[in-house]
């Protein structure tokens, strides 16, 4: 099917806490990890220094964790990082990447070209990269996807799996016979919208015996689901709680909610063509399910980003 990137409900997952970050960003928007340079006010504006890569990450922990894997592909390659950690909303960094303050940023494709252009329709990764390049400020561009995706997905959770024999092999289209029987809870929008309940019947045929309302992939829903409350749930794809709870991601072979691949944002001028190339290697060799894991480490292990980052680059023989 055709997805429209309006329709993403992942847009808001990696915008980070926009209205928080207009409203007080200062003072909210100093945390790093381990992998910062030094606690210089991100939204300083000031231009990256001749021959030093600034690497950005928004306001959530995935965020940090892929800049500082990105950060250190660089320094494999000597060339000079610095670190410009948790610095908010796509409204702020995308600014700051235009006037060259943060030279590569982590992004999701599908949840750009949403910010970029809400009408665009979503048909592959490669086509939304093409559109998202389109629609960038000139200065900027969007290097290779990564088959990683953080994105909405249906899950169901452990006892649920096993008594209907649902595996992570199984797609949406395995619940037709299945949802009667099963309550699903998400944001109060997803009972309504096409990305959602609506749409799921229209293109899986899936009915549900009812819907809960609870949040957006967060506490409540994963709460839920881990408490057999509700069956099923939007949960995003990269969350943690997957790990944790055994919860099984059914595939959606139809693209139904669009296309959330890890992408490097970068500015031209600001990246030499080695540094594009570690870059694009980094997303070659990086899948939802390394990022799922690699995720759990951070948030449920609590292991620092940047530990968790050079590992893994040295397993994968790029750091």
């Amino acid at each position: 099917m055709t997805s429209t990137a309006r329709s993403s409900r992942s847009r808001t997952r990696h915008t980070g806490a926009a209205a928080v970050a207009l409203t007080a960003a200062a003072a909210l928007l100093v945390g790093c990890s381990s992998g910062d340079d030094g606690g210089d006010n991100p939204l300083d504006g000031e231009k990256a220094e001749a021959g030093t890569v600034v690497v950005g990450s928004n306001n959530f922990a995935e965020s940090t964790l892929l800049a500082d894997i990105y950060g250190e592909a660089l320094k494999a390659k000597g060339i000079e990082v610095t670190y410009k950690h948790n610095i908010g909303s796509r409204e702020t960094t995308y600014g700051l990447m235009k006037n060259g303050s943060v030279t590569v940023l982590p992004e999701y494709n599908g949840s750009l070209l949403a910010y970029l252009d809400a009408d665009a329709e979503q048909t592959s990764a490669e086509a939304v990269n093409t559109a998202a390049k389109a629609a960038l400020d000139k200065s900027l561009t969007l290097l290779e996807p990564s088959p990683a995706e953080d994105k909405d997905s249906v899950s169901v959770n452990a006892a649920t799996a096993e008594k209907y024999k649902l595996t992570s092999d199984s797609t949406l289209a395995d619940l037709k016979d299945i949802a009667p029987e099963l309550v699903i809870g998400g944001s109060p929008e997803f009972q309504t919208r096409q990305q959602g309940l609506k749409g799921l019947e229209s293109e899986y045929g899936l009915k549900f015996k009812s819907f809960k309302a609870l949040d957006a992939g967060g506490p409540l829903t994963q709460a839920a689901l881990t408490k057999n409350t509700v069956q099923a749930a939007d949960i995003f794809t990269t969350d943690p709680t997957i790990v944790k709870e055994k919860f099984v991601v059914l595939k959606d072979p139809d693209n139904f909610f669009g296309f959330a691949n890890v992408t490097p944002l970068v500015n031209k001028e600001g990246l030499s063509e080695e540094g594009v190339a570690a870059l694009n290697a980094v997303s070659a060799a990086l899948d939802t399910e390394t990022l799922l894991d690699l995720d759990a480490q951070v948030q449920l292990e609590k292991k620092d980003p940047l530990d968790v980052a050079k590992s893994w680059l040295a397993s994968v023989k790029l750091g």
